[in-house]
């Protein structure tokens, strides 16, 4: 019998994927583990897999997105008709979204828009939803059937309302644009689909998370003579980030009121520390994890950083490499950036922002000498981390790159 191949949802924030490319035609035949297509997600290119034998009976979408959980293909065999399963898609059932009744509603400029009206007491509460979700979504008039829900086992919350919210904010303010002067050298490029959910998220964690930052000045002389020693033995060139990154995984252990997971009705303290370390690619922002960094040496750190960030500019990290942070570090030292604030990367309730090492002049034993000085900004969520709980982390982290020596112990 003909089976339908639907577009799995890769990741938990995952709307929509994008077909890249088929390595596959109609007519091919097929053994499980064979590669149909690339498939785009917020994170990464994936591949996604023949699962049974047979033929390809059809493709839905050469190229282009598919909403998660719509039709890709249809695997059968040779000549089987698939047309019913096709025209079941297709039918519009009483109660769905397709056929619910229009609404209009007025925008402040007296411009209107349509959208899907609420659904009744009786839809809705057939679907997945936490019981402030439902609240929020009654009150802004959202229909609930029309949104992917995030939670455990797609329950909608409301992190997805908001998003929600966020995209029809922007939609509506995009068609209020009027563009600007275009001359013969500019370009058009479509937001790819990892830009867009960057957008979302980001925004999202902007306004909806209060940011307070935390700015710190730290005498690294001791840092910069620590490396180099090591470097003069070791097998691998220890980066400035990777001593960072060691130092910040301790600091967190003597500082768990920092290692938290904010997901609005209850925080996490993790014992584990997990690091987030951000990687600009071409198309945007990506954050593969260190696990267990605080229990790894300066050289494993090395390895695995140098290793999954390769893979990250060529889209090759797996969805689990890039899920489970419990705290994020952005480094932009090596732009020359001496300090910056960053937007916390959601549900940790931290961020730390890393600027170039500068050599500056500065007061040591009451003699004014050069000394080599990097400026940290740690971004907290005050929902989750108060002033006092960062400023502590920061004196830890400040301690252990002026000693670190101490790193050792």
């Amino acid at each position: 019998m003909a089976e339908v191949i639907r577009m799995p949802r890769l990741s938990d924030t995952m709307k929509v994927g994008v077909i890249r490319t088929w390595h596959k035609k109609v007519g091919d035949k097929l053994l499980p583990g064979d590669v149909l297509a690339e498939v785009e997600t917020d994170k990464a290119t994936m591949d996604l897999e023949a699962f049974q034998e047979g033929t390809l009976l059809y493709i839905a979408i050469q190229e282009g997105q598919v909403e998660v959980d719509g039709i890709i293909a249809i695997i059968g065999k040779e000549g089987e008709d698939y047309q019913s399963l096709l025209n079941e898609k297709l039918e519009i059932k009483p109660g769905s979204s397709e056929s619910t009744k229009l609404s209009e509603i007025t925008l402040p400029s007296n411009e209107s828009i349509s959208i899907p009206a609420t659904t009744s007491l009786s839809e809705s509460s057939r679907i997945k939803a936490s019981p402030l979700a439902k609240s929020i979504a009654k009150e802004k008039g959202i229909d609930l059937s029309t949104i992917s829900g995030t939670g455990e086992s797609g329950r909608i919350i409301k992190r997805d309302i908001k998003e929600s919210l966020i995209l029809s904010s922007q939609k509506i303010t995009t068609s209020r644009i009027v563009p600007s002067s275009v001359s013969s050298g500019d370009s058009e490029v479509l937001v790819s689909q990892m830009r867009q959910t960057i957008a979302n998220r980001l925004s999202e964690s902007k306004f909806s998370a209060p940011h307070f930052y935390l700015t710190v000045e730290v005498d690294m002389d001791a840092t910069v003579d620590a490396r180099n020693q090591i470097n003069k033995i070791s097998a691998s060139k220890i980066s400035f980030n990777d001593i960072i990154i060691k130092a910040s995984s301790v600091a967190l252990k003597s500082n768990p009121g920092v290692n938290v997971s904010w997901y609005e009705t209850k925080m996490i303290y993790h014992n584990d520390v997990h690091i987030g370390v951000a990687v600009a690619i071409e198309d945007g922002l990506v954050v593969p994890v260190i696990r267990n960094s605080d229990q790894k040496s300066l050289s494993q750190i090395n390895t695995e950083v140098a290793d999954k960030a390769t893979r990250a500019k060529n889209r090759k990290l797996s969805l689990d490499e890039m899920q489970g942070n419990t705290f994020t570090i952005s480094n932009l030292g090596m732009f020359d950036i001496e300090e910056f604030t960053a937007i916390i990367n959601p549900p940790d309730s931290c961020i730390l922002a890393v600027g170039s090492i500068l050599k500056k002049p500065a007061v040591k034993n009451d003699q004014i000498v050069i000394s080599n000085r990097m400026k940290l900004t740690l971004s907290c969520d005050h929902r989750a981390v108060d002033g006092a709980t960062g400023a502590k982390f920061l004196q830890t982290l400040k301690g252990l790159l002026e000693q670190p020596i101490s790193l050792l112990l």
